[in-house]
């Protein structure tokens, strides 16, 4: 015989991919999201320079990529993107990825995105048209206070590139700490979220163990303008009229 009982109805988690960038920002994002229980995270997707190998925009090997994954214990999903790719080349790669795990139930889209509001609206509106939904975990917290609970909780990370615009080459291959910050510019945001900077991020809550690394070659890279393509039309932030005056100083990890 049944009897009448009021029941909690606990609705499933929805399945997500985390945009995996190896660095800080993506770092406590996931940390965040994976003690949320209305998302279940099925995969990490990362976009890597299918030339060199090498994470986009981080430089970082997929080697140490592959560790990242393998120490947090999701599954790692690659984008092979080609070098300084059109906008419409990267949205081909991106929808087609996108279309494979749409077929496996997933419906949520993770970012470690912080206050950029051109950002979010593209990314948004490209799930949208996909049958996604983005989420933000971080979303409008002031980077000063993101980056004292990242440290404060743990985590560790390398500065792994920098762009001459706003940094000279003695910030790559450091250590994020408390002297990193004061060392800082006044136009640079702590969290580098205007591409000031870019890391990798080696310990920390979400990870089993550290990852292993020594601190390689420090070289310098400047791109060219394409001489065909309009520049505005690439997948990288090169709106701006001397984007390609400035160059980048990327720390080697082995």
């Amino acid at each position: 015989m049944f009897t009448s009982q009021n029941y909690n109805i606990v609705s499933a988690p929805k399945k997500a991919l985390f945009n995996w960038s190896s660095g800080k920002d993506s770092a406590l994002a996931l940390y965040k999201i994976l003690q949320n229980p209305d998302f279940k995270i099925e995969y990490l997707l990362t976009s890597v320079n299918e030339k060199y190998q090498r994470i986009s925009m981080h430089g970082v090997r997929v080697e140490l990529l592959e560790a990242q994954a393998k120490s947090i214990g999701l599954p790692l999903k690659i984008m092979q993107i080609p070098e300084m790719p059109t906008m419409e080349v990267y949205e081909e790669v991106m929808t087609k990825t996108l279309t494979e795990l749409k077929n496996e139930g997933i419906t949520h889209s993770v970012f470690g995105d912080i206050f950029l509001e051109d950002l979010r609206k593209y990314r948004e509106d490209k799930l949208a048209e996909m049958g996604f939904e983005g989420v933000f975990p971080i979303w409008k917290i002031p980077t000063k206070d993101l980056i004292q609970e990242f440290i404060r909780l743990g985590f560790k990370t390398v500065v792994v590139c920098v762009n001459e615009r706003y940094l000279d080459k003695s910030f790559v291959g450091r250590i994020i700490d408390q002297d990193f910050i004061n060392d800082l510019p006044e136009n640079v945001d702590v969290c580098g979220e205007n591409g000031e900077f870019h890391t990798f991020c080696y310990d920390g809550p979400i990870f089993s163990k550290p990852i292993n690394f020594e601190i390689g070659e420090i070289v310098y890279r400047k791109y060219e303008k394409p001489e065909k393509e309009d520049s505005s039309d690439t997948a990288c932030d090169t709106s701006a009229s001397d984007a390609f005056d400035f160059g980048f100083w990327y720390c080697d990890l082995i």
